[in-house]
């Protein structure tokens, strides 16, 4: 997870305003990270000629979550297009770990938006990735 720390600090966004600003970029750090972590795994089982993935990187996702972690991904893009709120939400949940609480407060919204909010975009995800499954 040092990684993680590296990219947030030479980010030029890192330039962190208060604490939920913070919990927010900390999220979408994590999730570009896991995600082309997860890539990267997908790139070497399929034998794209792509370098492997070193011992600490492959603890960070096991084989069965590499398609399901790319997918999700994906499917917050299509979200974030329709609603990025949501998209955010699920982002800062999944990815970043993040609390009801620190989730409301990364977002700057109440904590009753971001139940009722969640609620829509896991019930969203559900069918969109069901859809992608068959």
């Amino acid at each position: 997870m040092h990684e993680a720390y590296l990219k947030l600090v030479d980010s030029p966004a890192a330039r962190v305003q208060d604490r939920g600003h913070f919990l927010g970029l900390a999220s979408r750090v994590m999730r570009h990270l896991l995600v082309d972590h997860a890539r990267a795994r997908r790139a070497t089982k399929r034998g794209l000629g792509i370098a492997s993935v070193n011992v600490d990187q492959a603890t960070w996702i096991s084989d069965d979550a590499v398609e399901p972690t790319i997918e999700l991904d994906e499917a917050l893009q299509r979200l974030a297009s329709v609603d990025e709120r949501r998209s955010g939400i699920l982002e800062q949940r999944y990815f970043g770990g993040l609390s009801l609480e620190e989730t409301a407060e990364a977002l700057g919204v109440s904590l009753a938006t971001v139940k009722r909010e969640l609620r829509a975009a896991r019930a969203w995800l559900a069918v969109e990735l069901g859809r992608d499954a068959s």
